[in-house]
């Protein structure tokens, strides 16, 4: 699905959901750490807040993706989803790399993982992924429903459910990073995938009663999930995780409809996400060892400003990644967001190249031509090109009908024509990768 025939609300909520992961960010990596004073509870609230979108984010982010996706999963060409996995899987090893040694070199103390010797950079390359794990989820969910494409959508989805709801219970243990949400998460891919139309079909039918149906929902789910302590219950964590993606889908749709003025720098971040995801981590650590390496930290701790804080450092992280990208792209380091660009184009075959002292004749049709006259020379007749050399004007009468355009005195190489009428071979045909 390309940006011209996409919904709009489609990248509405990517933008959304992008913006929502870095503000997750700034609070748990680096506002948690500041020392807020009075402000604290303030800035507890922060954190208590996003927490509550945590079955949002990313669900409903997969979702899309897997909308996205259903063309490139369905067709009848692999190559498109071999170098959507490609690309996926070099950008996560790409920026594992950059970011273990940018973070090393920053911010030593900024709370994130990365690894601190080689047999830890391998398990977060595979077993155990960092805070890039979307990459490294969204190709292999690219590789499951490939390779699941013609079986059954009920028993696809099912085991898929299945599995979100054994990750959801917390039986796997926290040394694998992220790996729980890469298996949560796939179920929503899934969904994208196997449902497209059924999800454009639901995104079309959404009105204002619906909208706030679906928000209420959760909000109720929420609340007694939280009242129970049922997350960790079977299916639960999931199943609420679907009804926030219904509801933030709704809004996002409205927001879309009703106004689409204010969506629209929504909407270009949502088309661009890429370079925020994977670029927004570095200055958020910079920014972290500046504000409490020095005395900014003290300045901070007032109501007003734990108030706004957090909003206002997502903002600025957003901007510089948005800038940096052209700018990293300007300066001949596009490979660094499509590192399949410095792979070797297919060579095309190459077309012959015609020297100045070579004639070359058209194809000849008809009767096959005449014996040449070479031979009373006594040329020899070979399959090569055949040297014909000019011949003396008294030997030859000149007639109107022989007369010729004048050539100069230089030998001229023609190619040899052939004793047989040539076919008609059609031309060869050219590919589109």
């Amino acid at each position: 699905m390309n940006r011209r025939s996409r919904a709009g609300w489609a990248d509405l909520a990517k933008g959304i959901c992008i913006i929502l992961v870095i503000l997750w960010h700034v609070i748990t990596k680096h506002a948690h750490f500041v020392d807020w004073g009075p402000a604290q509870g303030l800035a507890s609230l922060w954190a208590v807040s996003s927490a509550q979108l945590l079955p949002l984010r990313m669900p409903l982010f997969f979702l899309i993706s897997g909308v996205f996706a259903a063309g490139a999963v369905f067709s009848a060409d692999w190559s498109r989803t071999r170098r959507r996995m490609a690309l996926l899987f070099s950008l996560y090893a790409l920026w594992l790399t950059i970011q273990t040694f940018a973070l090393w070199a920053i911010a030593p103390d900024f709370d994130t993982a990365r690894a601190h010797n080689v047999l830890e950079y391998l398990a977060e390359l595979t077993i155990s992924p960092t805070n890039l794990w979307y990459l490294l989820a969204l190709g292999w969910y690219l590789a499951i429903a490939r390779a699941t494409r013609n079986a059954p959508a009920p028993l696809v989805l099912g085991a898929a459910f299945a599995a979100a709801a054994v990750a959801g219970t917390g039986i796997l243990p926290d040394g694998l990073g992220n790996l729980w949400q890469v298996i949560q998460n796939l179920v929503f891919f899934l969904v994208g995938v196997r449902l497209r139309d059924l999800v454009t079909r639901v995104a079309g039918s959404v009105g204002v009663w619906k909208a706030l149906a679906a928000g209420a929902a959760f909000a109720v789910g929420l609340g007694a999930v939280g009242y129970l302590d049922a997350r960790a219950w079977f299916g639960v964590w999931t199943l609420l995780c679907l009804a926030a993606v219904y509801a933030g889908l709704s809004w996002c749709v409205l927001f879309d409809r009703w106004l689409p003025r204010a969506s629209s720098p929504l909407l270009r971040i949502g088309r661009n996400t890429l370079p925020i995801y994977v670029l927004h981590m570095l200055p958020l650590a910079a920014i972290d060892r500046v504000v409490r390496g020095t005395g900014i930290e003290d300045a901070l701790a007032n109501h007003p400003t734990a108030l706004g804080y957090p909003v206002v450092l997502t903002a600025l992280v957003i901007a510089i990644c948005t800038l940096l990208h052209p700018l990293l792209d300007r300066i001949g380091r596009g490979f660094l967001f499509n590192p399949l660009v410095v792979l070797p184009a297919k060579a095309e075959p190459a077309a012959p190249k015609s020297i100045d002292a070579t004639l070359q004749l058209p194809r000849q049709f008809g009767n096959p031509p005449a014996p040449s006259p070479l031979r009373s020379y006594g040329q020899p007749m070979s399959d090569a090109t055949v040297l014909l050399t000019r011949r003396p004007r008294g030997l030859v009468k000149q007639t109107p009908e022989t007369v010729r355009p004048p050539v100069d005195d230089r030998t001229l190489l023609l190619p040899r024509q052939p004793r047989t009428p040539p076919r008609d071979d059609p031309p060869p045909a050219v590919g589109n990768e």
